[in-house]
């Protein structure tokens, strides 16, 4: 799933199965993990999932820490991801709003995930492309220029992984 949909513009992600499999293993071990999974029979057709950033890999916690900031009452939403055929029917809220409610269970009062940045002009990027930036503002999301990581795959095309600019986004819970 991840694979496929992060095929797609702007991630151009070239990655495997036994990438993914370490990726999520950080999720199955973490009891506080959130995993959301959407099927259409026996098909899975969406995933999503959430930690809390004390428990999240480093390279999620870094910019927080240097910025002087609280892990402790972060959760971390590592991903949401959906077939093309699924999208635009409300799932993406969804996710969100089952993510919230997870960080409020457990006491937390921020959530942030990131998201890759890629340059304007890059030849990959489609003419008709829609940045997800006015749906995440609509869920109360900003865009922290100042919190930024630096995550590495490989892109479609390349045999290596290399380093993409990721910018973190940040919504306080009510």
């Amino acid at each position: 799933m991840r694979c496929s949909v992060f095929r797609e513009w702007p991630y151009l992600y070239a990655g495997s199965a036994a990438y993914e499999a370490d990726y999520l293993k950080v999720y199955v071990d973490c009891p506080r993990a959130l995993c959301v999974l959407v099927w259409d029979g026996p098909h899975c057709v969406g995933a999503s999932t959430a930690i809390p950033l004390s428990e999240a890999p480093r390279d999620m916690q870094q910019p927080f820490i240097d910025a002087g900031m609280a892990i402790a009452q972060i959760d971390y939403f590592g991903e949401s991801v959906l077939l093309p055929a699924y999208r635009g029917r409300g799932l993406g809220v969804r996710f969100f709003e089952l993510r919230e409610a997870h960080a409020r269970e457990l006491g937390l009062t921020e959530c942030a995930f990131c998201a890759v940045e890629r340059p304007p002009a890059h030849p990959l990027k489609p003419a008709n492309h829609v940045p997800n930036d006015a749906f995440w503002q609509r869920r109360g999301y900003q865009r922290q220029a100042r919190l930024r990581t630096s995550l590495s795959w490989p892109d479609i095309g390349e045999s290596a992984s290399s380093a993409k600019p990721m910018t973190f986004w940040m919504r306080t819970l009510a």
